[in-house]
C-alpha cells in the first residue's frame, strides 16, 4: 500500500523557495523552514528599512545643493519655505531637481524666499 504525497508536495514547496541557499539550508527540511521564516522577517523589517534610508538620502541630496546657494539658507529652511508658500512638492522630487536641475530647484527657492521676507 502507497502513502499519500501531500507531506511530500509541501516539502517541495518550500525547498523551491531555499532552491537559492547555500549548504543545508536549502537541503535539509527543517533547517529551510528555520531559514525561510528568518528570510521572510528579514524582507518585511528591510522594506521599512528602504523607505527611511532613501529619505535620509534625499534630504542629504537636497541640502548639499540647497548649501551652496547661500551660507545661511539650509535643508530645513526650505523645506520651512516651502510648506509657509503651500508648495507642496515630496522630498523625493527635490532630490531628482537637485542633482538633474540644480537651477530650478533656485528658483524655486528665490521664488518662495523673496515674498516672505
Amino acid at each position: 500500500m502507497r502513502r499519500g504525497y501531500i507531506a511530500r508536495r509541501r516539502r517541495n514547496k518550500i525547498r523551491l523557495f531555499a532552491s537559492s541557499f547555500r549548504g543545508a539550508h536549502s537541503r535539509l527540511t527543517r533547517t529551510i523552514t528555520q531559514q525561510k521564516i528568518r528570510a521572510l522577517i528579514s524582507a518585511h523589517r528591510d522594506r521599512d528599512k528602504k523607505k527611511r534610508d532613501f529619505r535620509r538620502l534625499w534630504i542629504t541630496r537636497i541640502n548639499a545643493v540647497i548649501r551652496n546657494k547661500g551660507v545661511s539658507y539650509s535643508y530645513s529652511r526650505l523645506i520651512n519655505d516651502l510648506y509657509k508658500s503651500q508648495l507642496l512638492l515630496n522630498r523625493k522630487i527635490l532630490a531628482q531637481l537637485a542633482i538633474l536641475n540644480r537651477n530650478c530647484l533656485y528658483m524655486i527657492s528665490n521664488e518662495i524666499l523673496d515674498p516672505l521676507e
